[in-house]
């Protein structure tokens, strides 16, 4: 028996019968709560229709009921959220005139039409869209939102030789902190560390329009610390560095963040301001790494306070929508694919953070050298399994090597598809990822090499250059690393997807502070005069076009920033032949013999 202490004295309410005659199952509590038709209501105390239909007027009164329904009855699932002045018989109709087959249907076909109408309108003729281009395109599909590798490009591309087509910009006074170009090929953008922001025509390289810095009012800063000062959403850009750009995938969108504390989302089509977040609905320090969501108007954003926040760019809701914790240190990048996921890096807490928005849940990889209780609470006295260990190829001179770097820091990450992604660290080592295992599946020790510094008391000193940036060509076996060495490094993966080799190097000189892989359509290659120059269009040598025909791979750009610094400080200054600005680099398939 019940203690008397726990139970209420609150009288408990009767519940209404379901006035609908279903046998013996009418009185049941099993009823669900619904305003679309007589079987699914709750029974007046008025007077009803013969037909069983409620009256309008006894709706507010069922409404009340809606906290009385026990857990059997579906909870707000099963409710029927449309306003009340719908027409309830126009939309029954619908729903009766049509069955999930034949919507089904329907909507096949609308989406056909769509891809009839996009390879019309992109670089195949009216007659040559058949079933096969059609049937090709609709695979693409698939394997895309599968969110699974499945272009395995990397032995397409010739490192081999020295690559010519490559374009430069300058324009900035300080170092470049990011570089990003638009999918359609049309515009490239860059942010300095001066605070300005400039577009591109990626086509010519001629600058279009630049975003300056703002100063801010004198009455703001009086008698106050920077880091003290208000931020003032209505001052249409920044105020500080600029650090991190994103851009959506329709290209209508620019976001950029900085040192400012504030995000600012631009309409790079209209070249105007549009919106700045800070605040209460913004972050508390500086803003490090931006990611828009593929195929959305979601952005990710990673700070200096060690949260994550999203934001809904959409034009009818342009807004905050939450804030991720878990990060002990600062956020240093982020990364983000088609799905509801992103991963993100926490600079010193040596953690990579794989985030399920919609499941409010993450995942946390750690990084670093491995603490001796560490590997006993793991269950034994080394890290990895027996035969698992990387390091047994290796001989003892270089574990020994391997075991004076241990990794403080993790810089950067970038995903390969929804489930895999990269990380590098100030070890100078990349490491690969899966979500099905805690430790990475593989790790190339001392990709960049070593910098030597020269001491008078010690000599030379060797420390590793540590990995400053990541890229890869989305669901594909490509990605691109970069420091300071004065070369982009090129990798490929293996099918397998359990490690990965050094395929390429790219001359470029000073710090990488940002690495991007683009895919722009067909006819930016043709229009492009610093890939297909007028006088070499007729031999043949510099056409991409054919090639992307024939053998199914698609030339891609590789865009990366540059500078004489770091993008967050000043430790790695490169001044011989370093320039700050940004490098294009149009990447070829091999020609078919």
């Amino acid at each position: 028996m019940p203690d008397a202490f726990f139970t209420s004295s609150k009288p408990r309410k009767r519940k209404r019968v379901d006035s609908g005659g279903k046998g013996p199952s009418s009185g049941s509590t099993n009823t669900k709560f619904s305003r679309k038709g007589p079987s699914q209501g709750f029974a007046k105390h008025g007077p009803a229709k013969a037909n069983g239909v409620q009256k309008k007027k006894g709706r507010a009164a069922d409404e009340e009921l809606s906290d009385q329904t026990d857990e059997g009855e579906g909870g707000i699932d099963d409710m029927d959220l449309r306003p009340d002045d719908e027409d309830a018989a126009v939309s029954g109709e619908e729903d009766e005139d049509e069955t999930p087959a034949e919507k089904r249907l329907r909507l096949a076909k609308l989406y056909l039409e769509s891809v009839k109408e996009g390879l019309a309108d992109g670089e195949f003729d009216a007659a040559e869209i058949d079933k096969e281009l059609i049937s090709a395109r609709l695979k693409q599909d698939v394997l895309e939102h599968s969110g699974k590798v499945h272009l395995f490009v990397a032995d397409s591309f010739d490192f081999t030789q020295p690559l010519t087509k490559v374009l430069r910009t300058r324009g900035h006074r300080f170092s470049v902190t990011s570089a990003v170009a638009a999918e359609s090929g049309k515009h490239l953008y860059t942010s300095g560390k001066e605070g300005s922001i400039i577009q591109w025509d990626l086509a010519t390289g001629k600058r279009l329009l630049t975003f300056h810095k703002i100063r801010p009012p004198n009455s703001q800063t009086k008698g106050k610390g920077k880091g003290k000062a208000p931020i003032d959403l209505n001052l249409k850009g920044h105020t500080d560095e600029v650090l991190a750009l994103a851009l959506s995938d329709d290209g209508r969108y620019l976001a950029s963040a900085g040192r400012d504390r504030k995000l600012v989302v631009w309409d790079v089509e209209k070249g105007e301001w549009v919106k700045a977040f800070g605040g209460n609905l913004g972050h508390k320090d500086i803003i490090s790494a931006l990611s828009f969501r593929k195929g959305t108007q979601q952005l990710y954003t990673g700070s200096f306070d060690r949260t994550l926040k999203i934001y809904d760019l959409s034009p009818t809701v342009m807004g905050y929508v939450e804030t991720l914790f878990g990060h002990q240190d600062h956020i240093l990048s982020l990364d983000s694919l088609r799905g509801d996921t992103c991963v993100s890096v926490g600079g010193r807490d040596k953690t990579v953070r794989y985030w399920k928005i919609v499941e409010e849940s993450q995942l946390v990889f750690r990084g670093g050298g491995r603490s001796r209780v560490r590997e006993v609470l793991e269950g034994g006295l080394r890290g990895d399994e027996e035969g698992d260990d990387p390091d047994d190829e290796m001989d003892g001179r270089a574990k020994e090597t391997m075991r004076k770097f241990i990794e403080g820091s993790i810089e950067c990450v970038a995903m390969i598809d929804e489930t895999t992604f990269l990380s590098g660290g100030d070890s100078g080592s990349i490491c690969l990822w899966t979500t099905l295992k805690k430790k990475p599946i593989f790790t190339q020790p001392l990709a960049h090499g070593f910098n030597e510094a020269h001491s008078e008391t010690e000599g030379v000193i060797r420390t590793p250059r540590w990995v400053t940036s990541l890229a890869s060509l989305r669901y594909s076996d490509l990605f691109a690393s970069g420091s300071w060495e004065g070369d982009l490094r090129i990798w490929k993966l293996d099918p397998k997807l359990k490690s990965f080799s050094l395929i390429g190097t790219i001359p470029a000189l000073g710090v990488v502070n940002s690495l991007q892989f683009v895919s722009p359509p067909a006819e930016f290659f043709s229009r492009s005069p610093w890939i297909n120059p007028p006088a070499a269009e007729g031999n043949g040598q510099d056409a991409v076009i054919p090639v992307q025909r024939k053998s199914g791979v698609q030339p891609v750009l590789l865009v990366a920033g540059m500078g004489q610094e770091h993008r967050l400080g000043r430790w790695v200054t490169v001044k011989d032949g370093a320039a700050n600005g940004s490098i294009i680099v149009a990447l070829s398939p091999r020609t078919l013999s």
